[in-house]
């Protein structure tokens, strides 16, 4: 007697994730902008001494190389080319004394500029 299995469907893993502070954060400036954006689009881009740099920025909507992931009620907007630069990299809002920022924890990276702006894979 044959037995199927059907394979189990599971929702694709974001390949950036936002922690609890950050998402606080951007949805905090979010709130701020007028009109309210839709959500927020992370992503790399080449330039900087290293190779590679990380962008953020408000997005009104998905463009069709896009995709969307829900972290927390915040829509994060990730391109098909950065999906693979930010397989794995946590996204964390930290202030300290020297001041306050997004940084990116990427385990891909395999070296940084002096100045740490950017990257090599």
């Amino acid at each position: 007697m044959a037995t199927s299995t059907t394979p189990e469907v599971k929702p694709k893993a974001a390949p950036v994730t936002l922690t609890p502070n950050a998402v606080a954060k951007v949805k905090e400036i979010m709130a701020q902008q007028n009109p309210v954006p839709a959500g927020l689009r992370v992503g790399v881009v080449g330039g900087g001494c290293s190779g590679f740099s990380y962008s953020m920025s408000f997005e009104n909507g998905a463009g069709m190389m896009d995709k969307v992931f829900d972290m927390d009620g915040l829509k994060v907007y990730v391109d098909a080319t950065s999906q693979m630069y930010l397989n794995g990299c946590v996204v964390d809002y930290v202030e300290t004394l020297e001041g306050a920022g997004f940084k990116f924890e990427n385990p891909n990276v395999k070296s940084t500029c002096g100045c740490g702006s950017s990257f090599n894979v």
